[in-house]
Order: C-alpha cells, then structure tokens, then sequence
C-alpha cells in the first residue's frame, strides 16, 4: 500500500507538469508572430522583475498587489489579442468545408494563371481566397459581382485606370464575390518600411482571419502571399502553387474536421510549403507595392 500510495504521489505532479508545460509551449506558439506579442513579453518581463523584488526584499504590500493584480490577467489576455480569439473561435464553428478537391484544384489553377499574367505586365494585384471565415465582417467596402472566377475577369477587375481596380477582391469557391474592398492594414511595427499598403492590407487580413491572401507588385511583379499573420514575398508561381495546395487542398486544411483544425493550430507555420521569407530593400511603389531588391532565404520543409 505504500508503493501504490508513493506512486500516486508521484505521477499526479508530473502528470500536472506535463499539461503545464504543453499549455505554455502553445501558448507562446498562439502569441508567436500577433500583434499582441511585443505587449506581452513586456507585460511579463515587467511582472518578473516586480516578483523578483517583492519577494527578495519581502515587501508585504507589493506581493498582495501582485496576487490580486492576477485576477486581471485573463481580461488583459482577451483585450489584447481580441483578434486573434476571434478568429479562433469562428473557425470552431465553421469546421466543414463544402467545396471539392477538384474545385479547389480549379480555382488555384485560376489564381496561378491570373498571377503570372498580371505578373509578366506588373500590375498590382490583391486577391483574398476565403475560407471558414466570412470577410465581409473584415473588410470596409467592396462592391458585390458575384460571377465565376477566371483569369480574363481578374485581370479586366485589376487593370490600370478600371473603376474596381483599386482595392482587393475576395474569391469564395469558384466565384469573385467582391471587388474593390479595403482591407484592415497590419498595425506591426517590426516591419521594413519598405512594405507597401497592398502588403500590409493582406498581412492585416491574414492577422484576423484565415483567409489566403496573394499580392502582385505593380512595380517589380513579385509574387507574394499572407497566411496566418506571416507575409512571404518573392516566391515563383511554382511555390505558390505548392503553398495554396497545401492549406486549401489537403486534409491538413483548417476548417475540414476537428483533427485537421487541431493540426492547423499545432503545426508550424508554412510547414508543408515550399516557400521563400523575403526582406525588401527598396522604397514602395504608388500602389501599395514593395520592393526593387529582394534577398530570399529558403525555408526547409
């Protein structure tokens, strides 16, 4: 009876530390990259120091303020990343995707081919491919064209001196949904100030929803898309190909059932992609775009 109860005493306390330690490891993987990151690791580097203080100089008054400030911890937690547990939250209750392999398959092959078109004569170019979340609640204008998606649409919608041409368009499925949308703008700081407004309103999109977002330099006819709060520029059409197969396509899509949203929040960002992190070093151009010069560095799979 003494083994079984020291055994017993033993495994409750590991068992409590593995669920601790696995909570706070994707806890900082949810915060790793959002606009609420810096804010929080000045938020805790601030609490360290008051701790550390309080209690090796054992000031009374600072502990108690400090134990019932912690109360307030979980309402700070809601306020700053607001954006981010909303998004989460909509996805759980969006769990099927509706549309087939074969229409996803079509649909990136019309983005790829709308891409290296408008790419070959650089006009720029913003297209949001929803997914579990619905952009309307994102976006603060657009004008509805419902109608199928094809590469001769796309680029008559992005052409120069159009009257939607300014603005992103969202695709739902198979079909153009809205035109000439203003996208929020990410409010990141860590940024290069190279990063033009068209990149910055398909990174601010990416930080709020789940959609994917592919962007076109009208000055340089980079190829560049947002996902998940992370921009990645300077890819070729091959890579993008890749990178939208494997989140709209494969079972590891986010919103196809309770396992495959697991894996999506679980998994590192870009896992199965193939793509390229850019770092610009050129001025932006008039419409948004980013860069002249571009310095790749390919990430392992």
């Amino acid at each position: 009876m003494n083994v079984l109860h020291v055994i017993e005493n033993v495994w409750r306390p590991i068992v409590e530390i593995l669920i601790l330690t696995v909570g706070i490891y994707y806890a900082l993987r949810f915060i790793r990259g959002t606009r609420g990151a810096p804010v929080v690791t000045g938020f805790l580097v601030l609490l360290l120091a008051f701790v550390l203080v309080s209690f090796l100089l054992k000031l009374k008054v600072l502990q108690y303020l400090l134990g019932a400030f912690s109360a307030f911890f979980m309402l700070a937690v809601l306020v700053i990343f607001q954006p981010e547990l909303r998004r989460m939250l909509a996805e759980l209750g969006n769990l099927q995707l509706f549309a087939t392999a074969h229409e996803q398959r079509e649909t990136i092959e019309v983005l790829i081919q709308t891409v290296e078109r408008l790419s070959e004569v650089r006009i720029g170019a913003l297209i949001a491919i929803e997914q579990s979340i619905h952009l309307q609640e994102a976006v603060e204008s657009g004008i509805v064209v419902d109608c199928a998606a094809t590469p001769e649409m796309l680029e008559t919608i992005f052409f120069p001196n159009n009257a939607v041409h300014d603005g992103g368009v969202i695709l739902k499925g198979d079909r153009i949904a809205f035109a000439a949308c203003i996208f929020p703008l990410t409010q990141r700081q860590d940024l290069n100030k190279s990063v033009g407004t068209r990149h910055r309103a398909a990174l601010g999109l990416s930080e709020e929803t789940d959609a994917v977002v592919v962007v076109v330099s009208e000055e340089t006819g980079a190829i560049s898309y947002a996902y998940r709060g992370q921009l990645v520029r300077g890819i070729t059409l091959e890579e993008l190909r890749a990178f939208l197969s494997s989140v709209l396509v494969t079972p590891t899509a986010p919103s196809r059932n309770w396992t495959g949203w697991i894996r999506f929040w679980t998994r590192e960002p870009h896992a199965q992609a193939p793509a390229v992190l850019a770092t610009a070093q050129a001025a932006p151009d008039t419409g948004g775009t980013t860069t002249t010069t571009t310095t790749t560095t390919t990430i392992a799979k």
